[in-house]
Protein backbone atom coordinates (compact mmCIF):
# COMPACT_ATOMS: atom_id res chain seq x y z
CA UNK A 1 0.00 0.00 0.00
CA UNK A 2 1.36 3.76 -0.72
CA UNK A 3 1.17 5.40 2.23
CA UNK A 4 2.51 9.51 3.17
CA UNK A 5 3.78 10.52 6.33
CA UNK A 6 4.24 14.41 7.15
CA UNK A 7 7.60 15.37 8.91
CA UNK A 8 8.93 18.78 10.33
CA UNK A 9 12.52 19.28 10.81
CA UNK A 10 14.67 22.51 11.32
CA UNK A 11 15.50 25.19 8.70
CA UNK A 12 17.48 27.82 7.72
CA UNK A 13 17.11 30.75 10.47
CA UNK A 14 15.10 28.99 12.79
CA UNK A 15 12.29 28.56 10.67
CA UNK A 16 11.08 25.23 10.36
CA UNK A 17 10.60 22.71 7.29
CA UNK A 18 7.70 21.03 6.32
CA UNK A 19 7.94 17.69 4.37
CA UNK A 20 6.39 14.69 3.14
CA UNK A 21 7.56 10.86 2.23
CA UNK A 22 5.27 8.71 -0.24
CA UNK A 23 6.63 5.56 -0.20
CA UNK A 24 5.03 1.65 -0.77
CA UNK A 25 5.22 0.25 3.20
CA UNK A 26 6.23 -2.81 1.77
CA UNK A 27 9.31 -1.26 0.69
CA UNK A 28 10.59 0.91 3.58
CA UNK A 29 14.26 0.57 2.82
CA UNK A 30 13.74 1.95 -1.11
CA UNK A 31 15.79 4.48 -2.36
CA UNK A 32 15.38 8.18 -0.88
CA UNK A 33 14.22 10.98 -3.87
CA UNK A 34 14.45 14.39 -2.35
CA UNK A 35 12.59 16.55 -4.73
CA UNK A 36 13.28 20.87 -4.88
CA UNK A 37 10.09 22.70 -5.80
CA UNK A 38 10.94 26.20 -7.86
CA UNK A 39 9.89 30.38 -7.20
CA UNK A 40 6.63 30.25 -6.29
CA UNK A 41 6.17 26.52 -5.27
CA UNK A 42 4.98 24.52 -2.78
CA UNK A 43 5.02 20.81 -2.01
CA UNK A 44 1.73 20.35 -2.57
CA UNK A 45 1.50 21.88 -5.61
CA UNK A 46 -0.57 20.84 -8.44
CA UNK A 47 0.76 17.34 -9.58
CA UNK A 48 3.29 16.65 -7.30
CA UNK A 49 1.62 14.12 -4.98
CA UNK A 50 0.89 12.08 -8.35
CA UNK A 51 4.05 12.21 -9.17
CA UNK A 52 5.60 11.32 -5.60
CA UNK A 53 3.37 8.56 -5.88
CA UNK A 54 4.19 7.66 -9.46
CA UNK A 55 7.86 6.90 -8.32
CA UNK A 56 6.66 5.25 -4.82
CA UNK A 57 4.94 2.87 -7.01
CA UNK A 58 7.82 2.21 -8.93
CA UNK A 59 10.18 1.53 -6.03
CA UNK A 60 11.47 4.49 -4.46
CA UNK A 61 10.59 6.79 -1.30
CA UNK A 62 10.07 10.16 -2.62
CA UNK A 63 10.63 12.97 -0.15
CA UNK A 64 9.15 16.64 -0.71
CA UNK A 65 9.07 19.74 1.56
CA UNK A 66 8.80 23.40 1.67
CA UNK A 67 11.57 25.52 1.53
CA UNK A 68 11.67 27.34 4.90
CA UNK A 69 10.93 31.21 3.54
CA UNK A 70 8.82 30.34 0.41
CA UNK A 71 6.05 31.99 1.85
CA UNK A 72 3.33 28.91 3.11
CA UNK A 73 2.83 28.04 6.69
CA UNK A 74 1.81 24.96 8.87
CA UNK A 75 -1.94 26.20 8.18
CA UNK A 76 -1.90 27.16 4.79
CA UNK A 77 0.66 24.52 3.11
CA UNK A 78 -1.09 25.71 -0.44
CA UNK A 79 -1.40 29.44 -0.20
CA UNK A 80 1.23 31.84 0.38
CA UNK A 81 0.28 33.80 3.24
CA UNK A 82 3.59 34.29 4.70
CA UNK A 83 5.21 37.33 2.37
CA UNK A 84 7.39 38.58 5.19
CA UNK A 85 9.35 34.90 4.80
CA UNK A 86 9.11 35.27 1.23
CA UNK A 87 10.66 38.49 1.34
CA UNK A 88 13.32 37.27 3.10
CA UNK A 89 14.42 34.51 1.03
CA UNK A 90 17.70 33.72 -0.38
CA UNK A 91 19.61 31.28 -2.35
CA UNK A 92 21.77 30.64 0.09
CA UNK A 93 18.93 30.16 2.50
CA UNK A 94 17.61 27.66 0.03
CA UNK A 95 20.79 25.55 -0.31
CA UNK A 96 20.82 25.97 3.70
CA UNK A 97 17.32 24.30 3.92
CA UNK A 98 18.00 21.72 1.02
CA UNK A 99 21.06 20.56 2.83
CA UNK A 100 19.08 20.08 6.33
CA UNK A 101 16.82 18.22 4.61
CA UNK A 102 19.41 15.65 2.90
CA UNK A 103 20.77 15.96 7.05
CA UNK A 104 17.34 14.57 8.11
CA UNK A 105 17.27 12.03 5.64
CA UNK A 106 20.80 10.43 6.88
CA UNK A 107 19.90 11.07 10.33
CA UNK A 108 17.52 8.18 10.73
CA UNK A 109 15.03 10.08 13.27
CA UNK A 110 11.98 9.83 11.64
CA UNK A 111 12.48 6.52 9.13
CA UNK A 112 15.24 3.72 8.27
CA UNK A 113 18.19 5.89 6.98
CA UNK A 114 19.56 6.23 3.60
CA UNK A 115 23.46 5.48 2.18
CA UNK A 116 22.98 8.27 -0.58
CA UNK A 117 19.95 10.22 -2.18
CA UNK A 118 18.91 10.99 -5.51
CA UNK A 119 17.66 14.68 -6.36
CA UNK A 120 15.30 15.96 -8.05
CA UNK A 121 14.82 19.79 -8.54
CA UNK A 122 12.39 21.80 -10.87
CA UNK A 123 13.05 25.38 -12.31
CA UNK A 124 14.71 27.45 -9.43
CA UNK A 125 14.77 24.39 -7.04
CA UNK A 126 16.95 22.50 -10.22
CA UNK A 127 19.69 25.33 -10.21
CA UNK A 128 19.87 24.40 -6.15
CA UNK A 129 20.10 20.82 -6.92
CA UNK A 130 22.76 21.42 -9.49
CA UNK A 131 24.74 23.42 -6.75
CA UNK A 132 23.93 20.47 -4.17
CA UNK A 133 25.16 17.73 -6.04
CA UNK A 134 27.86 19.90 -7.18
CA UNK A 135 28.83 20.17 -3.13
CA UNK A 136 27.57 17.06 -1.95
CA UNK A 137 28.73 13.89 -2.37
CA UNK A 138 25.58 11.98 -0.56
CA UNK A 139 23.96 13.07 -3.98
CA UNK A 140 24.71 9.99 -5.76
CA UNK A 141 22.64 11.61 -9.14
CA UNK A 142 21.08 14.25 -10.11
CA UNK A 143 17.58 15.21 -12.48
CA UNK A 144 16.96 18.77 -13.11
CA UNK A 145 13.14 19.55 -14.90
CA UNK A 146 12.89 22.90 -16.86
CA UNK A 147 16.32 23.78 -14.24
CA UNK A 148 17.38 27.28 -14.75
CA UNK A 149 21.09 27.93 -15.76
CA UNK A 150 21.09 31.09 -13.78
CA UNK A 151 19.24 32.74 -11.33
CA UNK A 152 18.86 36.13 -13.26
CA UNK A 153 16.77 34.62 -15.15
CA UNK A 154 13.83 35.01 -12.59
CA UNK A 155 13.73 38.89 -13.54
CA UNK A 156 14.58 41.37 -16.37
CA UNK A 157 18.29 42.27 -15.64
CA UNK A 158 17.40 46.02 -16.46
CA UNK A 159 14.98 45.99 -12.92
CA UNK A 160 18.16 45.57 -10.36
CA UNK A 161 19.73 48.60 -9.96
CA UNK A 162 16.04 50.24 -9.49
CA UNK A 163 15.20 46.67 -6.94
CA UNK A 164 18.16 47.96 -4.93
CA UNK A 165 17.08 51.48 -4.71
CA UNK A 166 14.20 50.53 -3.87
CA UNK A 167 15.04 47.94 -1.35
CA UNK A 168 12.14 45.81 -2.53
CA UNK A 169 10.54 44.17 -5.62
CA UNK A 170 7.30 42.93 -6.38
CA UNK A 171 6.71 39.55 -8.47
CA UNK A 172 3.61 39.08 -9.69
CA UNK A 173 1.87 35.88 -9.11
CA UNK A 174 -0.55 35.61 -11.95
CA UNK A 175 -2.37 32.69 -10.38
CA UNK A 176 -3.35 34.43 -7.18
CA UNK A 177 -3.07 37.62 -8.33
CA UNK A 178 -0.76 38.45 -5.52
CA UNK A 179 2.30 41.03 -6.07
CA UNK A 180 5.03 38.70 -4.26
CA UNK A 181 7.76 41.08 -2.22
CA UNK A 182 11.35 40.01 -2.45
CA UNK A 183 14.10 42.09 -0.71
CA UNK A 184 17.00 43.29 -2.61
CA UNK A 185 18.97 40.63 0.12
CA UNK A 186 18.61 38.32 -2.51
CA UNK A 187 20.71 40.62 -4.82
CA UNK A 188 23.31 40.77 -2.02
CA UNK A 189 23.74 37.42 -1.79
CA UNK A 190 24.40 36.78 -5.59
CA UNK A 191 27.16 39.63 -5.10
CA UNK A 192 28.74 38.08 -2.48
CA UNK A 193 28.73 34.35 -3.24
CA UNK A 194 29.21 34.91 -7.18
CA UNK A 195 31.19 31.70 -7.35
CA UNK A 196 29.12 29.67 -5.28
CA UNK A 197 25.67 30.86 -6.70
CA UNK A 198 27.20 30.23 -10.52
CA UNK A 199 25.32 27.30 -11.40
CA UNK A 200 26.86 26.98 -14.95
CA UNK A 201 30.23 27.17 -13.21
CA UNK A 202 29.10 24.56 -10.64
CA UNK A 203 27.28 21.86 -13.24
CA UNK A 204 30.98 21.81 -14.73
CA UNK A 205 32.43 19.88 -11.30
CA UNK A 206 29.34 17.65 -11.05
CA UNK A 207 30.83 13.48 -11.26
CA UNK A 208 27.57 11.94 -10.60
CA UNK A 209 24.84 10.54 -13.45
CA UNK A 210 22.69 13.67 -14.25
CA UNK A 211 19.74 13.66 -16.60
CA UNK A 212 18.36 16.91 -17.69
CA UNK A 213 14.85 17.70 -18.70
CA UNK A 214 13.52 20.74 -20.57
CA UNK A 215 10.27 21.27 -22.28
CA UNK A 216 11.30 22.50 -25.72
CA UNK A 217 7.85 24.93 -25.82
CA UNK A 218 8.62 26.01 -22.36
CA UNK A 219 8.13 29.91 -22.33
CA UNK A 220 9.60 30.64 -18.65
CA UNK A 221 12.48 29.20 -18.58
CA UNK A 222 13.94 28.59 -22.44
CA UNK A 223 15.33 25.14 -23.82
CA UNK A 224 18.76 27.07 -24.22
CA UNK A 225 19.18 27.20 -20.64
CA UNK A 226 19.07 22.82 -20.71
CA UNK A 227 21.30 23.36 -23.42
CA UNK A 228 23.69 25.39 -21.60
CA UNK A 229 23.90 22.80 -18.86
CA UNK A 230 24.10 19.81 -20.88
CA UNK A 231 27.49 21.65 -22.44
CA UNK A 232 28.94 22.38 -19.14
CA UNK A 233 28.78 19.12 -18.45
CA UNK A 234 28.82 16.76 -21.40
CA UNK A 235 28.59 13.43 -19.50
CA UNK A 236 24.98 14.69 -18.58
CA UNK A 237 21.90 13.00 -20.45
CA UNK A 238 19.48 15.30 -21.91
CA UNK A 239 15.98 14.80 -22.74
CA UNK A 240 14.03 17.09 -24.48
CA UNK A 241 10.83 17.04 -24.39
CA UNK A 242 8.84 17.93 -27.36
CA UNK A 243 6.31 20.64 -26.69
CA UNK A 244 6.62 20.66 -23.23
CA UNK A 245 5.46 23.57 -21.39
CA UNK A 246 7.64 24.68 -17.98
CA UNK A 247 5.56 21.96 -15.77
CA UNK A 248 5.29 19.29 -18.28
CA UNK A 249 1.47 19.71 -18.27
CA UNK A 250 1.04 20.12 -14.88
CA UNK A 251 -0.95 22.68 -13.09
CA UNK A 252 -2.54 23.81 -9.74
CA UNK A 253 -5.08 23.21 -8.68
CA UNK A 254 -5.00 19.94 -10.18
CA UNK A 255 -7.96 17.40 -9.78
CA UNK A 256 -7.40 14.68 -12.56
CA UNK A 257 -6.25 10.99 -10.76
CA UNK A 258 -3.47 10.44 -13.60
CA UNK A 259 -0.40 12.39 -14.79
CA UNK A 260 -0.79 14.21 -17.96
CA UNK A 261 1.01 12.89 -20.65
CA UNK A 262 4.32 14.87 -20.90
CA UNK A 263 4.80 14.47 -16.98
CA UNK A 264 4.40 10.95 -17.09
CA UNK A 265 6.32 10.56 -19.79
CA UNK A 266 9.23 12.68 -17.72
CA UNK A 267 8.78 10.57 -14.50
CA UNK A 268 8.94 7.36 -16.68
CA UNK A 269 12.03 8.34 -17.90
CA UNK A 270 13.56 9.55 -14.89
CA UNK A 271 12.75 6.38 -13.16
CA UNK A 272 14.54 4.15 -15.48
CA UNK A 273 17.34 6.29 -15.07
CA UNK A 274 17.68 6.21 -11.41
CA UNK A 275 17.06 2.68 -11.56
CA UNK A 276 20.13 2.20 -13.91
Amino acid sequence: MIVKENFVTPGAKGRAIYLDITYNDTARNAPLVIFAHGFKGFKDWGTHDLVARQFAENGFRFLKFNFSHNGTTPETLTEFTDLTAFSENTFSIELDDLKYVIDFAFSGSAFTPVQGVYLVGHSMGGGLSVIQAAEDSRVKKLVTMAAVATFRNLWPRQVEKQWKLQGVMHFPNYRTGQQMPVKSTLLDDLDKSPERLNIIMRATEITCPWLIAHGDADTTVPLSHAEELHAANPASELLVIRNGDHVFGGKHPYFEKSLPPDLLAFCNRAIGFLNN
